[in-house]
């Protein structure tokens, strides 16, 4: 206890008010806000415009609100009360209130196997992105990039943070990927002007395109030796500098080749890039990323990241280590560039300059260095923000920034830095409901 105005406090009286209000909810099971995101998304779907009508916002909310408030102020009112309607209090009662079911069910889950587990979670969320994202394009288009997003940091994130460098390479990385993929799919499966008639049956295109993608990859990590060997074969800021040089080679180099579009671009890529396979594509880059980093040729970079010369002298082979991530981060990074194009259908050599880097840099380091976690919710949470305040036009380019600083200043390792993506850790119930679920469900059937 602690004395405070001559009287005794408690434990309790100390908490914050955010501990009290997360109280109540500290024995939800990831299963049950998946629960409880699936019912907000059904009602949004049943009577979300009637209730947007009903407030006088005339349709339903594009970004949970924000946008129509920003756009239209006197329209915040109603944005708030829709919000609470139909996400917050929905989702906040079905997380409550199902708590011993969705823990039983949670252990039951995991006592068949973690694969069940994970993959009935996955289900559910994607179950949950797919029905709140149809309901209009722009929706869908939104989730597709932001997906695409979480690719691309977490293959910076394996350089900037965990290797301790720091690259600028990323959008050469994803331009490469992006022409590879995009000439891939224009000259074996799409009758274009530029490529003539395809060289295989248009029918095969859907069930080779990852082929086209894994190329993009490949043509990436190639890239990234041009800047590897000379490198890693010193120390200091020369991957920063050779790094930046190689964006700026790769955007001019296409910008020259005619035979991509120089200029202006390649369009006319098939609609492939759908959101199941946008979706299934990033589920596997953070489960290969997560187990790579936290494998032993993670730990060594590690090593390498905190003090080389030590992990020199321990053994570590610190050249190839440093020469894997950067292949590896590169390769995902291509990945990455050949699903934008798709979603985009579009694909011009403007759009992987400094504006792309300045934005996969705020999403690293925002998420945090060293985090699967950190990353994650990096992307997401700019990629929704900067969406959201698209309303205040050049002022959004005044708040972002501002943010970043605050971050910086108050958090210099982001929000979620240093923080490992246990799958295990996160399927489990929570111990005491799931225990008071197993109790009730034995009684009942005494």
């Amino acid at each position: 206890m602690a004395v405070a105005s001559g009287k005794l406090t408690t434990p309790v009286e100390r908490r914050s008010i955010w501990s009290r209000v997360w109280a109540p909810f500290s024995q939800t099971p990831l299963l049950g806000w998946l629960a409880g995101m699936l019912v907000a998304v059904g009602l949004e779907r049943t009577i979300g415009t009637l209730l947007a009508r009903s407030l006088g916002l005339g349709k339903i909310p594009l970004l949970f609100g924000l946008d129509l408030a920003l756009d239209k102020p006197a329209l915040f009112p109603g944005a708030l009360i829709y919000v609470l309607t139909i996400y917050l209090i929905p989702l906040a009662l079905v997380a409550w209130l199902s708590r011993g079911l969705t823990n039983l069910l949670a252990h039951r889950l995991l006592a068949v196997g973690t694969w069940l587990s994970a993959g009935v979670h996955l289900g559910l969320l994607y179950t949950a992105l797919h029905a709140w994202s149809v309901i209009n394009d722009y929706r869908v288009l939104v989730v597709r990039l932001t997906l695409i997003a979480v690719m691309l940091t977490l293959s910076l994130n394996v350089v900037n943070g965990y290797m301790g460098e720091f690259s600028c390479s990323h959008p050469g990385f994803m331009a490469l990927g992006a022409y590879t993929a995009t000439v891939f799919s224009l000259l074996f499966f799409v009758d274009d002007r530029m490529y003539g008639a395809p060289l295989l049956p248009p029918a095969l295109g859907p069930f080779l395109f990852p082929v086209g993608l894994i190329l993009g990859g490949a043509v990436a990590a190639l890239g990234a030796i041009v800047i590897a060997v000379p490198s890693f074969r010193t120390r200091g800021d020369y991957l920063a500098i050779i790094s930046l040089a190689f964006m700026f080679i790769v955007k001019s180099g296409i910008e020259n080749l005619e035979f991509v579009g120089g200029p202006r671009g390649l369009g006319s890529q098939p609609d492939w890039a759908n959101l199941p396979t946008v979706f299934l594509w990033t589920v596997a880059c953070i489960w290969i990323i997560n187990n790579f980093v936290r494998s032993t040729l993670g730990k060594a970079l590690n090593a390498v990241r905190d003090d080389e010369m030590a992990a020199d002298a321990m053994t570590v082979n610190t050249r190839r280590t440093k020469m894997t991530a950067f292949l590896f981060a590169a390769f995902w990074a291509g990945v990455a560039g050949g699903l934008f194009a798709h979603v985009l259908r579009y694909v011009n050599p403007g759009t992987f300059g400094i504006q792309k880097l300045a934005e996969v840099l705020a999403m690293v380091y925002f998420g945090g260095l060293n985090s699967v976690v950190g990353s994650i919710v990096g992307a997401v949470s700019l990629n929704l923000l900067s969406e959201a305040l698209r309303p205040l036009e050049i002022f959004k380019w005044i708040i972002i920034p501002i943010l970043l600083i605050l971050v910086m200043i108050f958090r210099p390792t982001g929000l979620i830095a240093f923080t490992e993506f246990d799958v295990t850790k996160l399927l489990k119930p929570k111990d005491n409901a799931a225990k008071e679920a197993e109790g009730t469900h034995v009684t009942a059937a005494h």
